[in-house]
């Protein structure tokens, strides 16, 4: 193991650097839980959420037969300007687009975009590629549909409370 500049051995087989962060006493907790070693710890929670979203794309059931398409974190997606990345846990993504848009604007786009990303960039490009063929095969079965969801302004939710509480 290569010894870093303080003479100790270095914690992790690739490059790495110090970072301070300040974290809530619960989350430290949670953290010694995971590994004595704080760095190490960090980087265990770290890799297990993300190994979950590299997986890309998945249709999570969320009643009988009903799913709905989750996606990873993707620089890519989020060039589409009027798609909005809605997050649902640690890197899970609901699609959520406009009342009005239809669904195959958001296949066009997602083709667009594989045909600009690039071919080494393997993860962006398989997720996209899953994500095309579901949203492609779904809409020539005629089984992808849109449906709404309710979403609240925090801003406007803050306001209102604080209107209630006097």
């Amino acid at each position: 193991m290569k010894k870093d500049r303080t003479g100790r051995p270095a914690k992790f087989q690739e490059p790495s650097r110090p970072v301070t962060v300040t974290l809530p006493e619960r989350v430290l907790g949670s953290l010694a839980r995971i590994d004595a070693d704080r760095a190490r710890a960090i980087v265990k929670a770290t890799e297990s959420v993300m190994r979950k979203s590299i997986e890309g794309v998945e249709l999570l059931e969320v009643a009988p037969g009903l799913a709905v398409i989750i996606v990873g974190p993707s620089d890519f997606l989020r060039k589409i300007d009027w798609l909005q990345l809605v997050e649902i846990a640690p890197a899970r993504y609901l699609l959520s687009i406009p009342p009005g848009t239809p669904v195959d604007s958001l296949e066009i786009a997602i083709a667009d975009l594989l045909e600009v990303c690039p071919k080494d960039n393997k993860q962006e490009s398989q997720a996209l590629s899953h994500l095309l063929r579901i949203v492609k095969n779904q809409r020539l079965k005629r089984t992808i549909f849109k449906h709404e969801i309710l979403l609240v302004k925090l801003a406007v939710s803050i306001m209102a409370v604080a209107c209630l509480l006097r």
